[in-house]
């Protein structure tokens, strides 16, 4: 019987890049450094993209702009642990054309983003920063709504930052997809250090096709097989796996499952390299991204 507990804490990720464009609630981070290092990470960058200045007939950077971001963002410097690199990067630009210089100067394990809950047509039309990072990056994504960040107290927020990554719950369909991601969690849970992610919940969610349908028993049946599967391969890291099969919405099981064990973040992964698919099939991982108030851990295969 699945409950909730106290948990370790859990080191998924051992250097983080904060991108912030200071209206995301991100940047608060700065005031929880020392809580972020004991959720596991050795190195974060406080990262800003200042807009280049347009008024005129060539463009250039705003100088009093990338200097005022700079101060902002310096409180990150102070009080850092001994054993945590702490640096702030500011650059003018193109959020989606910076932060990969960014990352060929650092080494990042986690990107870390705010995107607002969004509509379809929202996503569709006008985009996200998020959503283009996980098209051209090779790091993961956590996302966090800043209508919820932006709600903590300081106090509120520094806990928070202690248990990013305490308890992942993974939906789980056996498509290709759900492979992919099961090897990224296995990838990182193999590289972990010794106190590190202990505990994920892989979640399979079958359609609603009437409570006592013989169709809907042998399907939950098969779900069943393959999550144990699945839970034996992520056992053999020594993770403590916990397993949950129920039958409706996926988004709403998923994001009720999510309330009732803590689960700090929800894990899940979308192919971007398909641009024509993306307009014409609907995807949960998509609307799980445009709706959820739970950070989301997002992975995206490459070309």
């Amino acid at each position: 019987m699945l409950k909730k507990r106290d948990l370790p804490l859990a080191r998924m990720f051992q250097s983080c890049l904060i991108c912030t464009d200071f209206t995301d609630g991100l940047y608060r981070f700065i005031d929880c450094v020392p809580e972020l290092a004991q959720c596991g990470l050795k190195k974060i960058v406080f990262f800003h993209s200042v807009p280049l200045w347009e008024e005129g007939e060539v463009p250039r950077i705003d100088e009093e702009k990338v200097e005022q971001a700079q101060q902002r963002l310096q409180k990150a410097l102070t009080n850092v642990p001994s054993e945590l690199d702490v640096q702030v990067e500011v650059l003018s630009g193109k959020p989606l054309d910076t932060i990969p210089r960014v990352l060929k100067k650092h080494s990042i394990d986690v990107i870390m983003t705010g995107t607002p809950i969004k509509s379809l047509l929202q996503e569709k039309f006008f985009g996200s920063t998020s959503t283009g990072l996980a098209k051209i990056t090779s790091q993961p994504l956590n996302i966090i709504r800043p209508e919820l960040i932006t709600t903590y107290t300081i106090e509120e927020l520094a806990l928070r930052c202690q248990h990013l990554w305490r308890y992942i719950l993974i939906p789980y369909n056996d498509s290709e997809t759900a492979h992919y991601l099961i090897e990224e969690i296995k990838k990182y849970a193999s590289d972990r250090s010794e106190n590190s992610l202990k505990q994920c919940m892989l979640m399979s969610v079958i359609d609603d096709c009437g409570r006592k349908s013989m169709l809907a028993e042998e399907r939950a049946k098969e779900a069943e097989a393959k999550l144990k599967s699945v839970k034996a391969e992520l056992e053999a890291l020594d993770l403590e796996v916990n397993t949950l099969v129920k039958q409706g919405n996926p988004l709403q099981e998923i994001t009720t499952a999510a309330l009732d064990f803590d689960i700090s973040a929800i894990a899940i992964a979308t192919d971007y390299r398909n641009s024509l698919l993306q307009w014409t099939v609907r995807s949960f991982a998509n609307d799980l991204m445009r709706t959820s108030w739970f950070p989301v851990l997002l992975f995206s295969p490459k070309k």
